[in-house]
Parts: structure tokens; sequence; C-alpha cells
């Protein structure tokens, strides 16, 4: 029996809470160990369509423990706002269902604003504006007010003194009003009650989860190439989003971390700015987008749409580990007479098969391309290999081999229903 961690293979929006809610019947807990609620999910479910940002996706089963680890920041009063919303579609959250780590960090109103205006200046990196990269910067300067503080009143103050000395020397630089310690103080007793009793020793419960052999899956937000280290950076998310950070994420050793499932789409979208070798600014790109619904699901942003380019998810499968690729939305590409896959670069006249460090020459990459003829017949709502059009499958193994994986579940809907199983990674 293997825990499995599930990230994203590409730069996010590839299908995660579908394949997530899938797995989560099969687990026993579901952890978020990264990102904020700028990441968006969507869960069909019989029918009824439920939409998260922080919660992990197997809060709306019954029966399954939820977790939101210390690697993720978190926003307090989305988190009350999102725990309304599921209220409001039948769906109670609970301690009883929701464990928060202790030493989460919080994001608080400050936060956002100072994201909003960065976003507002000349260089863009293309945020949610929901204050998660200043979040993460308070965190790693040990500035941050984390989920615990709030239970020690005596001490807030002095930690809000901490981080103000920080921000409000921004904020005059930036001419703003300096904000004083009891704003901040207020704005966090107001949820304090609300919050705290979800919080526990995370680290601790999963280890004892662990030992009573609980199957537990590690849910990843965004995607490999948003990742801070090893994706598009500066157009990066200010997480680490590879497999290693479940463990890091969540307390849990990475010796707890069986299988990596990557989610991968059978083309490639991107939200924000930053490079997109394979790109389809033209009828091809409009075609995925319409047919796909391609938005976010946090802010409603078009995607920017293009065609499957191996290399990039060649090079995640690496830096994450992938055991087996999640292929989703295999049906978008149904009646395309060609299809087209990025196999390799080229750089300054030269052939290369990975996507260099540095933003000027990731912008400068040329894709080169192989073409596979498409086919006419319906993927969609296809639950077994019988059911795919011959060529389609072609397409499957063709990408199994670009890659170097195999692909272990394939999405032929947004239904949870219309999954074909290769391989089970509870069972791998």
């Amino acid at each position: 029996m293997a825990n499995v961690v599930v990230v994203g293979s590409q730069w996010g929006d590839e299908g995660k809470g579908k394949i997530v809610d899938w797995l989560s019947e099969q687990a026993d807990i579901v952890v978020r160990f990264q990102g904020g609620h700028n990441a968006g999910h969507t869960l069909v479910i019989n029918g009824k369509t439920y939409k998260l940002s922080l919660l992990p996706s197997g809060v709306v089963r019954s029966g399954k423990l939820s977790v939101i680890g210390n690697g993720v920041v978190l926003d307090p009063r989305a988190l009350i706002e999102e725990i309304g919303r599921l209220a409001d579609q039948g769906v109670e959250v609970t301690p009883d269902n929701l464990r928060i780590a202790e030493n989460a960090t919080l994001i608080l109103s400050l936060h956002q604003e100072l994201d909003a205006i960065r976003e507002s200046a000349t260089t863009r990196i293309g945020t949610t504006r929901r204050g998660i990269g200043p979040a993460y910067e308070d965190k790693v300067g040990r500035r941050a007010i984390r989920l615990m503080d709030l239970s020690d009143p005596q001490m807030l103050d002095f930690k809000i003194e901490r981080l103000l000395a920080h921000h409000n020397a921004l904020r005059r630089g930036l001419k703003l009003e300096e904000i004083s310690v009891k704003t901040i103080r207020d704005e966090l007793m107001n949820v304090a009650p609300r919050v705290l009793p979800f919080m526990d020793s995370v680290w601790s419960l999963l280890d004892q989860k662990r030992r009573e052999g609980r199957r537990i899956l590690f849910e990843g937000a965004q995607g490999a190439l948003l990742d801070v280290d090893h994706g598009t950076y500066p157009f990066v998310t200010s997480s680490n989003t590879v497999a290693a950070q479940a463990a890091t994420g969540s307390g849990l050793g990475p010796s707890a971390v069986g299988y990596v499932l990557g989610i991968c789409k059978a083309y490639t979208t991107r939200v924000g700015e930053g490079p997109f070798p394979t790109e389809q600014k033209n009828e091809v790109g409009r075609t995925l987008g319409e047919r796909g619904r391609e938005f976010g699901v946090v802010t409603g942003r078009p995607r920017r749409c293009g065609w499957f380019d191996a290399v990039l998810v060649r090079q995640t499968t690496r830096t994450s580990g992938i055991n087996g690729l999640a292929l989703t939305k295999l049906d978008i590409l149904d009646g395309f007479d060609e299809i087209k896959v990025c196999t390799g670069y080229r750089l300054d006249g030269r052939e290369i098969d990975y996507l260099p460090g540095g933003e000027h020459a990731q912008a400068r990459v040329e894709p080169i391309y192989e073409t596979i003829d498409g086919w006419r017949e319906e993927t969609a709502r296809a639950r077994s290999w019988a059911e795919l059009p011959a060529q389609a499958i072609k397409y499957v193994r063709r990408v199994e081999e670009l890659v170097g994986c195999p692909v272990a579940l394939l999405s032929t809907s947004p239904e949870r229903e219309d999954t074909i199983l290769m391989q089970n990674p509870f069972e791998a």
C-alpha cells in the first residue's frame, strides 16, 4: 500500500480536483501541503459542482479527514467564507473532518494590499493578488503570524509589532498610510474563534495515522512549472510545488511518500505571464480554450492554450519523481484533423531537449513539432480502452514514449466516473 502525492506536471489547472476526488474515495486522509487560496479545484460529484480554493478536495466526502499542512499559507477569512459556501451546498466542515497545522502562516489584509500594488506595477508576474507571495516572504523572513499565535493573545502584540516594523517601512516607501498594531490585532481576534477549533499538531497526527496503516493522499496546488525553484522563474508561485514538498509541507518524512501521480492535460494551458513555447495565438488556441472552458477557477481569467509540450512534462516528471501520469481532457482534442506535439526546442540555432533555466533563454526557445493524425470519433465519456478511437490510443501511447512515463489514468470528461484506470496508485 502506497501513500500517494498528486502534483500538476504543467503550469497548473490540469484537472487535479477531479483526480484527487476520484482517488480520495480510496484514501482515509487528504492533505494540502503548499499554496494558498490562489489554487482553484473544481469537483463534479453526482452532477453537483463544488469549487474549492483552500480546503482539500476530500472535504466533500463523508468519512474522510482533510488536513491543511504547515506548507500552506492560510487566509482565515477565506477559510471561513469557503466553509460557509460548502455549508450552503449541504457539506458540513467541522474539526471532525478538518484539521489545520498550528504552524501554518496566516495571510493578512496587508499581504493582499501589497500583492495588488506590486501586480499593478510595470513588471507583472500574473499573481491572483490574494497575498500569497507576501505571506511566504514574511514566513521566510521569520516575522510571520502563525495560526498558533492566535491562541496566545499576550504575545500577539509583540509579534504584530515585529511584522509591522517591516511592512510599515514598505508602506512609507510606497506613500501608504501606516498600519497600527490594533488594526491587525482586531483583524485576527475577529477570526480567531472561528479557526482555532481546527488547529492541531498536524505532523504528529499524520504520523499516528500513518502508523495505523491509514491511506494518505497528498494534494498539490498549481503545477511543477510554477515551482519557485524548478519552474519558469520569476513567473512562478511563491512555494515549492514539486512532489518533495508533500513531506516538508505536512511534517512527514520523505519515506511517507510512496507513489507520485502527475496530472497533465492532453494539451497545454497557462494562466498569467511568462514563457509558453507551444502557445497558439490563433484559431487552434481559441478552439482549445472554448472546448475546454479554459477559465481560471479562482480568478475567471482566460487561460492561454497550446499544443502538448512533451519536453516540459518530461522535465517535471523528473523534478517531481513522477511514477505515473493522469492524462486529462483527451476529449477536447476530438475532431482535430491533425495534432501537434512538441518533442524538442531550438535555441539560438541548436536543438535542446530541456527548458533552460534563464527567463531570457526560455522566452527565445522555439518548439520542434511532431504531427500526429487526429480522430473524428468521440472520446468524451469513454470509460474503457475499448471505447476509445484507435488513433486516440496511438496519441496516448506516443505521449508516454515522449515523456518516458506511463499513463496510469485517463480522464475523458469532468465527471469522476469518466475515468479509465490502467494502474491504481494506491496499489502500485
